[in-house]
């Protein structure tokens, strides 16, 4: 037997115990990697959950509509499909950008709602990189915890009603590329802190309450391409811009900036400074700006040269240096860019003559210069020696400063300065005598503008005399305080309007501008000047204006006369002035869907414009001059008068529109039964202009573009199958409480039937006005004893 050696007796047991340790050291392992692997994902998990709360919490603060979306305990928001109100986007499951807008929704804030609550859940999604909420009526300070949002790159917060100054914590978001605050109610300066913004693309603060100077750190933002601080209280020196070579739109526009002209890079493509206090004049850089396209410099107090080379820059569009003191020769041969198509130099002291490249051969382009001393006399012009004496002041103006030093030096420009202004006098005297002469001579060979009014007057207001309807129009709009239909003389309405000065223009077009104006007796009219391109004499346009002179309903903007200017050579017609009422409260869009309006209509009031507007669409239709029908009518042009009644200011009327004959149109008398067929739907037309116009009334929301229709007639034609809390979910909230149901169903039924996309489904306009009428009817007692009985049929 052989003996067995100690160390077997260890072998085998060893063994083992080593295979157990191997095997439990592997096993461990797996499992740390199983732990490994079990909390990442669970850590994932939490993350995507804690976002998920946050953004139904979200949903939730703002009360979003559960008929716009689908999200329920199980949804992948993620993967959830976009609609007009909200968009929400991520990458590898986490949430990137976030849209909200109200613009389609009407959003009702609930009772409590607080602004720090919702910043406080987008802070836990620690992702974001984009964040809009426009239009919401977020309200308050813009909340600290903004700052938390560190991977921001876009921030829009625009149209709602955040106060108070920017917080400085906005300042900690280093990769922010894009800041969009307008249209709130901010006040305070803009921080230097903004200038930490280095990747900052877009800056855009319009329409608020800032105030103060500009902060020097602006012109450190290399990357900006969009400064926009339009609509704003900021004041003095406009920080040296020159560096940004990046900067593409610079909007100052309505601030009280100045005196210096703001030192811009060569790459932009839009400067505005519209309505500002630069007085410095127009340095020579901005005729280098060859990429620039619109150059807005209007109403400041610009002096010293303009330079014509600005007209020739090849990508400009649009030109405005008007209500300035800006002086110069235009030469005939100056070159224009090609893609001009605005250019307003009215209202300063140039001379010369207008570029030939401004003379438009159709209404594509807009010239206007009047104003000036130029030797064109299509629109109104100062004599020369005006001019010429405001560029002497003008020139005269620095050398103030210089001859302060001594005694002798001012006695020797005193001199010098006496000897010219004499010399310019007496030019000047010898100037106006020789006009004087040459004026006598012409008067034989050619009639005066003044004398063919006088011409004319008699007749024409006889035969309106002897018109019995015109007569009982006459009677009742004696009772409404219009003056009846006359003539005028050119000189009275240069009067009223102060030669046609830039400071009156309260309107303009291809077809003319409008002048706010003051006639002798003190009435204050608008005035309509229409530049005539075709030759016809007086008596071609007598019966148009007859016709006009009869569109008279107090739903509509009445004219009250007219004034011919003619050619002396020819003593063809040149230009028109209708002379209308003046109409001062404003549009109807003012006082139902503004954010900033002052006073909002009340359901009542709503009602009876809506009657006032129908019934006015009706005279136009049927009245002394049936058949004006296509009016194209939008909300802007309903206005209101000293009462607040409404008044149609556009009507289709043949002679504003001269590219079409002048016996065409409504006014024309072709075949009977090929008109009655092209008015049948001509008539519909106005409804369905109606019908986007009492939506606006009903939403308080403005109304701008087709899909803005479509969006909101989807949701009425929802509301009403609803029940009728959803339906006074969806309307202004100012009326919210004070319309009834009934009321309400009548006036969303109308609509929708207005807005019809097939013309003989549409109502007629009697129609329009008895269901209108109707939903005056069915308001609830206690409405009409609260907001007060509406106007009978019969006074409406």
């Amino acid at each position: 037997m052989q003996l067995l050696q100690p160390h077997h007796f260890l072998e085998k047991p060893t063994k083992k115990i080593a295979m157990g340790i191997a095997s439990t050291v592997q096993y461990s392992w797996w499992l740390v990697v199983f732990m490994v692997f079990l909390l990442f994902n669970l850590s994932h998990e939490l993350l995507e959950t804690s976002q998920y709360e946050a953004i139904v919490k979200i949903k939730q603060l703002l009360n979003f509509p559960e008929d716009l979306s689908s999200w329920s305990d199980n949804t992948d928001f993620c993967n959830s499909e976009p609609n007009t109100a909200l968009t929400l986007m991520c990458y590898e499951d986490n949430v990137t950008q976030l849209h909200v807008s109200g613009y389609n929704w009407f959003p009702n804030l609930p009772q409590g709602f607080s602004t720090d609550t919702l910043f406080s859940n987008l802070a836990l999604l620690p992702n974001l990189k984009v964040l809009s909420l426009v239009s919401l009526g977020l309200r308050g300070t813009l909340p600290k915890q903004i700052g938390y949002l560190s991977s921001l790159e876009i921030i829009n917060v625009s149209s709602n009603l955040f106060y108070g100054e920017i917080p400085g914590e906005i300042f900690y978001l280093k990769s922010l590329q894009t800041l969009i605050l307008d249209d709130n109610k901010f006040t305070g300066q803009v921080p230097e802190g903004v200038g930490s913004l280095v990747s900052l693309s877009v800056l855009s603060f319009k329409n608020n309450s800032f105030s103060g100077s500009l902060p020097d750190s602006l012109a450190s933002l290399h990357t900006l391409r969009i400064l926009a601080l339009s609509g704003n209280n900021f004041s003095g020196v406009v920080p040296n811009l020159h560096k940004l070579s990046n900067l593409q739109v610079l909007d100052l526009e309505s601030n009280n900036l100045g005196p210096d002209f703001p030192s811009v890079p060569k790459k932009l493509v839009s400067l505005v400074l519209r309505k500002n206090k630069f007085s410095l004049g127009v340095p020579k850089e901005v005729s280098s700006c060859f990429q620039l396209k619109k150059l807005d410099i209007s109403s400041n107090e610009l002096v010293g040269p303009f330079s014509p080379t600005i007209l020739s820059l090849p990508s400009l569009s649009y030109l405005d240096i008007s209500g300035n003191k800006l002086t110069g020769k235009l030469l005939k041969n100056v070159t224009c860019s090609q893609e001009l198509s605005f250019v307003n130099l009215s209202s300063n002291y140039l001379t010369g003559d207008l570029p030939a490249c401004l003379h438009s051969s159709s209404g594509s382009k807009i010239v206007l210069f009047s104003g000036n001393c130029l030797w064109n006399k299509e629109q109104w012009q100062h004599p020369y020696s005006f001019c010429q004496n405001e560029a002497l002041a003008v020139s005269i103006e620095p050398h103030k400063k210089k001859v302060e030093g001594g005694h002798g030096k001012a006695v020797l420009a005193s001199s010098m300065v006496g000897g010219f202004v004499g010399v310019v006098a007496i030019t000047g005297l010898a100037f106006v005598v020789f006009r004087k002469e040459y004026a006598k001579q012409k008067a034989s060979k050619a009639p005066q503008t003044r004398l063919i009014l006088e011409k004319v007057s008699p007749a024409h207001t006889l035969k309106l005399l002897n018109d019995a309807r015109y007569l009982s129009e006459t009677r009742k709009l004696g009772l409404l305080g219009a003056p009846p239909y006359r003539t005028f003389v050119l000189d009275e309405l240069r009067e009223a309007t102060n030669n046609f000065d830039i400071s009156n223009l309260i309107g303009a077009s291809s077809s003319g501008q409008i002048y706010k104006g003051r006639l002798t007796d003190g009435a204050v009219v608008a005035i309509r000047s229409i530049r005539m391109t075709k030759r016809h004499n007086v008596q071609s346009y007598t019966h148009q204006l007859g016709r006009i002179s009869k569109i008279r309903y107090c739903h509509l903007v009445s004219t009250i006369g007219h004034c011919f200017e003619c050619n002396q050579d020819d003593s063809s017609v040149s230009r028109i002035c209708l002379v209308l009422e003046f109409v001062p409260n404003g549009t109807l869009r003012g006082v139902i869907s503004e954010a900033n309006s002052a006073q909002k209509f009340t359901w009542t009031q709503r009602m009876s414009a809506a009657i006032g507007i129908a019934k006015g669409i009706q005279f136009l239709h049927t009245g002394l001059v049936p058949g004006i029908f296509s009016n194209q009518l939008k909300i802007t042009d309903i206005l209101l008068d000293q009462n607040f009644h409404v008044k149609i200011s556009k009507y289709n009327l043949r002679l504003l529109t001269e590219n079409k004959k002048m016996d065409s149109g409504p006014f024309s008398s072709g075949s009977k039964g090929k008109n009655e067929q092209r008015l049948k739907y001509e008539e519909k037309d106005d409804v369905y202009d109606f019908g986007v116009i009492l939506l606006e009334i009903i939403s308080g929301r403005t109304i701008n573009t087709k899909n803005d229709i479509d969006v909101s007639k989807d949701i009425l034609i929802v509301s009403l199958t609803a029940d009728e809390i959803a339906r006074r979910n969806i309307i202004d909230p100012s009326v919210r409480k004070e319309c009834s149901d009934g009321s309400l169903r009548t006036l969303m039924e109308l609509c929708i039937r207005c807005l019809s996309g097939e013309p003989s489904q549409r109502p007629s306009v009697e129609d329009l006005i008895w269901n209108l009428q109707f939903a005056a009817q069915v308001q609830d007692p206690w409405n009409r004893d609260t907001y007060g009985n509406l106007e009978s049929p019969a006074h409406v």
